[in-house]
């Protein structure tokens, strides 16, 4: 056997015991003092694993039989688990991976010096059938003679062959193989990569990406299904720009983040909105409270984006100020205040990654501060937060490690942090969302 066959073969399944979590939930073994994170598998384990990448410092894994079961297992409640890249805790209770979500954050600020004052309790809602935004992957293989629709492979790139996904609201999520039989139906079926999914409390919006121009039989296809499955259409043949209606001719997406009418924004399927709605709304209703709003409040909303907390703040205090660098978003906030009557927010377009002290909105003190930033964190806003005085910032995070580091800073211009806990944003997963409450000492 050649030098290079052998280095492609598999090394042998072996048994190891698991004696630790990863932050990204998979289990942690020592191999001849080698580091193993191990996919599927659970603290106390004995289980039969298949090493699937090997790096100097560590090595990757799959679970490919449990010997000895820890009793927080589970049966995983969807057929596409082992394969799709989707979700990674759906052999762990429900209970127990929110418990493992809080707990990973409590011990990355531990492990900074940081303790909150008050761990609040987590939110929670619906762990199936949620999620009402995605991407799904589309790929015709001839091999099969089929059209794959779903998500990716874990750790590759091929799209998983999977029929139903339990996370993704139902009427697309059980609807795998509609779409699947549909899509092969068209001329174009190899030219289609994706499709982008929204919802409201009404209306599902279906983004068809194309790569090359539909026929009309196409056309003709897509509407059908429209009318027949009752989903809005939108085709995109280039970049966003070019995103068009279908069927129906006039479509609207409205997100209302308290579910009460009173602050609707429209937004469609490539604008970035939470996936899960309930959580959303607890998620806002837990911000006010702890932003504590009084009529006479001038509020600064970082990455407000298309006014999620902009426009449930701004009718609890004299004015909002919200800062964002997508300049389509920032011009939809506008138009969403405009349209719920709201006079006393307004919005400003900056990279919030250069914040300069130029800006007319940098110059100005704010009562309260709410920053909701992406998964890199708010490194360079969160420097210089202690400029405006504020007596109260909420800090909303998508990613702990960048919540962690930003609160070391805002803590060392004089806050303390008072709050913190997780939102259940993606069940199944081992994404953590969390807020975090800080107050000047």
């Amino acid at each position: 056997m050649s030098r290079r066959a052998r280095r492609r073969q598999s090394p042998e399944p072996r048994e190891v015991m698991i004696d630790a979590m990863s932050h990204e939930g998979r289990g942690i073994a020592r191999v001849n003092g080698k580091t193993v994170f191990v996919f599927g598998a659970l603290v106390g384990e004995k289980v039969l694993i298949q090493v699937t990448k090997s790096t100097r410092k560590f090595d990757q894994a799959n679970t490919i039989e449990v010997i000895e079961a820890s009793p927080q297992r589970i049966e995983p409640g969807c057929e596409a688990f082992q394969v799709c890249g989707g979700c990674s805790l759906q052999h762990l209770g429900s209970d127990d991976q929110i418990t493992f979500k809080q707990q990973s954050l409590l011990d990355m600020m531990t492990h900074a010096g940081l303790e909150a004052e008050k761990v609040m309790p987590p939110l929670r809602a619906a762990v199936w059938g949620y999620r009402k935004k995605a991407r799904l992957g589309v790929k015709y293989v001839h091999k099969k003679g089929r059209v794959l629709v779903g998500f990716r492979e874990r750790n590759k790139p091929y799209i998983a062959d999977m029929h139903r996904c339990e996370v993704l609201l139902p009427e697309v999520g059980h609807r795998l193989e509609l779409f699947s039989e549909m899509i092969g139906k068209l001329e174009a079926r190899a030219q289609i990569p994706q499709i982008e999914v929204a919802a409201d409390a009404r209306h599902i919006q279906l983004v068809f990406r194309h790569l090359q121009p539909l026929s009309d039989h196409d056309l003709a296809v897509l509407t059908e299904f429209s009318q027949q499955h009752g989903f809005y259409i939108q085709l995109q043949p280039g970049g966003p720009e070019t995103v068009n209606n279908l069927y129906p001719a006039q479509q609207r997406l409205e997100l209302d983040a308290l579910q009460d009418g009173q602050s609707r924004i429209e937004f469609n399927a490539l604008d970035f909105v939470q996936v899960n709605s309930e959580i959303n709304r607890q998620m806002v209703v837990q911000a006010l409270e702890f932003l504590d709003l009084q009529s006479d409040d001038q509020v600064l909303d970082l990455f407000c984006g298309l006014g999620n907390f902009t426009l449930p703040m701004a009718r609890n205090c004299a004015q909002v100020t919200g800062v964002e660098v997508d300049s389509a978003m920032v011009e939809r906030a506008r138009t969403s205040a405009a349209s719920n009557n709201i006079v006393n927010s307004s919005y400003h377009c900056a990279d919030l990654t250069r914040p300069d002290r130029d800006f007319t909105w940098m110059r100005r003190h704010y009562d309260k501060i709410l920053l909701d930033p992406p998964r890199t964190g708010a490194l360079e806003m969160a420097q210089l937060l202690g400029d405006f005085n504020a007596a109260r910032i909420v800090y909303v995070s998508c990613q702990p490690s960048s919540l962690v580091r930003d609160a070391a800073i805002i803590c060392d211009q004089g806050y303390r942090l008072t709050h913190l806990g997780v939102m259940d944003m993606f069940p199944q997963t081992a994404h953590v969302e969390s807020m975090a409450v800080f107050e000047r000492k």
